[in-house]
């Protein structure tokens, strides 16, 4: 239990049952509060991602109220877009912080509201709402929103985006602490002016025990049930991918790697698992393209976990110019099976960072589809010992996101900061 409970309301766009993405962080942390004796209230939407659809029943729901595993959940309406664009995905944000912000402001006030970004606006009315309370809130960081976007070049630079970057500043300036999911983000924090006793590193995290390495015999025998019931050759090399397939994953890259070929060692099979606003332009490119890939849904949890025991290696891809902004949860959850991992990033992005100081794996420039086939291949040919040391490295690096520590070390952060806020 802990020292001083707390009353915590938490604000953001994605939760359970959302299989991928921000989710089952929001999901995580609010659960985990809970259970330490804190009074947590959840306000989010109704579920939606990555499939970009509400479930059935969900469409008109202006409100409704769920406990779940000690968390009273509050979900209200927002607008999900058909097809996803810049602008599109601005009216859905809008849509959520509009209907949230009045549930917000029925509710009983917190001693911390913790607000979860994207959306980047929501840091405005939470400034509202704490001075109304009179209490602090935390800016949680999960993409530098504005920044990937012109990155991206979803957003050009003008008018609105300097409107965006002023929304960033004054979130950042009335937070009481402003939290960040990687060093580089803490980076980013420095030089837009927050001070260092207000940023706060506060990274996804893995499964308190780790699942590590199959033994031998049952790698084989999911390897086998996998094969056969996906028609891949049993003696394959398995890449896998898993998650949203959006744009920020720049997943066409391995669309034209597979259909690339190399000569440099054996042929590896893709398997790319997931949903998401751009998996219908993706099958479509690799239905016109040779090469051996495959597409399968995203996997239940069971189905999810012998595909990564059957996995030789998993794939982890970024978007050009996208890697200063992101950094992938997903890499934690192959670390945490001792995988190896081939990532599709800019060499001097925080994930490539990763996986050659942490020695578990490849690094291919996203650009360079010829390189990603041969990184591939050498993967394939490395050996049995080598793809071992591989996981063996990525499971001690990944070692230091437990999720005991990373949740306990933030927990103690919203207690001094409320604690703070009463005196």
């Amino acid at each position: 239990m802990a020292g001083t409970s707390m009353r915590i309301i938490i604000w953001g766009i994605n939760y359970a049952p959302e299989p991928t993405g921000i989710a089952p962080f929001n999901t995580g942390m609010a659960e985990w509060l809970a259970g330490r004796g804190h009074d947590v209230e959840m306000v989010t939407t109704f579920p939606y991602y990555p499939v970009w659809r509400k479930r059935p029943g969900d469409e008109g729901r202006l409100y409704r109220t769920d406990r779940l595993a000690g968390v009273t959940v509050r979900r209200c309406w927002h607008h999900v877009p058909r097809r996803v664009t810049a602008m599109r995905r601005i009216v859905h944000e809008a849509s959520f912080l509009a209907t949230s912000l009045l549930r917000l402001a029925t509710l009983r006030r917190p001693d911390v509201l913790v607000v979860v970004s994207p959306p980047l606006a929501a840091g405005v009315p939470a400034w509202v709402m704490s001075r109304l309370w009179r209490r602090p809130f935390v800016f949680h960081v999960q993409d530098l929103q504005p920044d990937a976007a012109v990155g991206l070049g979803m957003l050009r630079p003008g008018q609105f985006t300097r409107l965006l970057y002023a929304l960033e500043r004054l979130a950042y300036r009335k937070a009481a602490a402003v939290s960040g999911i990687s060093d580089g983000m803490l980076a980013a924090f420095r030089e837009k002016s927050v001070e260092q006793s207000r940023r706060v590193f506060f990274p996804n995290w893995v499964a308190e025990v780790l699942p590590g390495a199959a033994p031998a015999p049952e790698r084989v025998a999911a390897r086998a049930a996998f094969a056969a019931r996906h028609r891949i050759p049993p003696g394959a090399f398995l890449l896998v991918y898993s998650g949203n397939i959006g744009m920020k994953q720049g997943l066409g890259v391995l669309v034209e790697a597979a259909a690339a070929g190399t000569a440099d060692g054996p042929a590896p099979c893709w398997i790319v698992a997931g949903d998401g606003a751009g998996k219908a332009e993706l099958v479509e490119a690799a239905r016109q393209a040779p090469g051996s890939l495959t597409f399968l849904p995203l996997q239940p949890d069971e189905a999810f976990a012998e595909m990564l025991i059957a996995a030789d290696a998993c794939v982890i891809t970024q978007q050009k110019g996208s890697g200063q902004f992101f950094f992938p949860s997903k890499l934690l959850t192959a670390l945490g099976r001792a995988k190896p991992v081939l990532a599709v990033a800019d060499r001097g992005s925080e994930l490539a960072r990763a996986v050659e100081a942490g020695g578990f794996g490849l690094v291919a420039e996203p650009d360079d589809p010829a390189g990603v086939a041969r990184a591939a291949a050498a993967m394939a040919s490395a050996g049995e010992a080598r793809l071992t040391e591989w996981g063996r490295n990525g499971l001690a690096w990944v070692g230091r996101f437990r999720r005991s520590t990373v949740l306990g070390e933030f927990e103690a952060r919203l207690e001094e900061i409320a604690r703070a806020a009463r005196r």
